[in-house]
């Protein structure tokens, strides 16, 4: 399903998305750190550093950098590869699920306000 958006009814779409996240406090992702997450949550499984920093077209300190805080926040977790032991997997948690859900939610209520 194809949505036909003017620019600037997408920038102030996103702008509704961002300023409802605000003020429900909700945590406060960096551009890198949101498309990270919304990678791991929206493609198939597997996911390493590696694998992401390559998707990204990102270093794989960058990555990991962004991982931290997402780690911290409990959005998405990193589980040793069994078969690889030099790799770590980013894994999906349940609270990273509901927060990508509420801001699903966010941006669905600010696509009714638009002109």
């Amino acid at each position: 399903m194809a949505i036909k958006l003017e620019e600037l009814q997408a920038l102030d779409l996103w702008r509704k998305a961002i300023v409802d996240s605000v003020r429900r406090d909700a945590p406060d992702l960096s551009a890198r750190q949101m498309a990270l997450l919304l990678t791991v949550y929206l493609t198939p499984p597997q996911h390493t550093v590696r694998g992401l920093a390559k998707g990204l077209n990102v270093s794989k300190p960058a990555i990991t950098r962004a991982l931290d805080r997402l780690g911290e926040l409990e959005l998405v977790r990193r589980k040793p590869d069994e078969n690889d032991r030099r790799s770590v997997l980013i894994q999906r948690t349940v609270r990273g699920s509901v927060f990508l859900r509420e801001y699903s939610e966010l941006i669905v209520a600010a696509g009714q306000t638009l002109d």
